[in-house]
């Protein structure tokens, strides 16, 4: 039996991450994929090859009194100048000593995207219809074969995010069956240096038709599940998967599927979600 697995190649500019999964996958923006940017008046920014500019007030050399309004004005003028170059999005990483920035940057619509001890991040989109900026432990990927996927969004089980993932960027429908991975990764650099787990599952389709998102992905096809696990045109994780895939469709998906049930919790009225392998059937 010929088994086919769905694959897109990606977008440089994602909201969500691919995979089959609900949290992020990445490659860091390296130094040569950034250059500096100045809007006038002097703010200055690196920008990267998806097109967001990344401000970082602790570097650029603002007066250490500057003042609400004048950075206000400041950055109404580095806006003006961005979007006129065309830049997508704009990176305001605002330290503690300046956070009277951030309520000046909040008049021009930034929003807070995560905080650490010592700043805090806001972000604004720039780009034409609804904002594709991913949440908090973001991604950037790379031009490869990957299965489609994305953020889990709050309250949003692991098999329903895949589902949700898959249809808006393929327009293919489909059901969860199991969840088959798990990679765990700690200071993440495509995720602000956080903590970062990528969760990998098994969908069966329900229609074949694909419809994809141009904004990212960008082509979609159906491969063979054993062409994927040679193909040299993808990432170390989805080989190792299309390999796990093939091991299930030879021994079983038994050996392989983490199964989900869902089982009341301790407090009255909730419910949990385990995943595990399938116990023996009792005699």
């Amino acid at each position: 039996m010929t088994t086919y697995a769905f694959l897109s190649r990606l977008s440089p500019l994602l909201r969500g991450r691919f995979g089959c999964k609900v949290r992020a996958i990445s490659c860091a923006v390296t130094c040569s994929q950034l250059h500096k940017v100045e809007g006038p008046g002097g703010l200055t920014g690196k920008v990267d090859r998806f097109g967001g500019v990344t401000v970082n007030l602790a570097e650029v050399g603002l007066p250490v009194d500057i003042s609400e309004d004048a950075f206000s004005r400041l950055l109404k003028e580095s806006l003006v100048q961005w979007k006129a170059e065309g830049k997508m999005a704009v990176w305001l990483q605002v330290p503690i000593s300046l956070s009277r920035c951030a309520a000046a940057a909040a008049t021009h619509n930034f929003t807070f995207h995560h905080a650490k001890s010592d700043h805090t991040m806001l972000a604004l989109w720039l780009g034409e219809g609804e904002s594709r900026l991913p949440g908090f432990a973001t991604h950037q990927t790379k031009n490869a074969w990957k299965f489609p996927g994305g953020l889990s969004d709050p309250g949003e089980n692991i098999g329903s995010t895949a589902v949700r993932e898959v249809f808006e960027e393929t327009g293919v429908r489909s059901e969860f069956r199991s969840l088959l991975s798990i990679r765990q990764q700690h200071q993440h650099p495509g995720a602000f240096n956080m903590s970062d787990m990528y969760l990998i599952c098994r969908l069966s389709p329900l229609t074949y038709d694909i419809n994809f998102c141009p904004h990212e992905c960008l082509r979609c096809e159906w491969l063979r599940v054993s062409e994927l696990a040679e193909t040299s045109s993808t990432t170390p994780i989805t080989a190792r998967v299309a390999r796990l895939l093939l091991h299930g469709l030879e021994h079983g998906f038994d050996k392989i599927d983490l199964t989900m049930e869902e089982l009341p919790a301790v407090y009255s009225g909730t419910f949990y979600q385990l995943y595990h392998r399938q116990l023996p059937a009792k005699s």
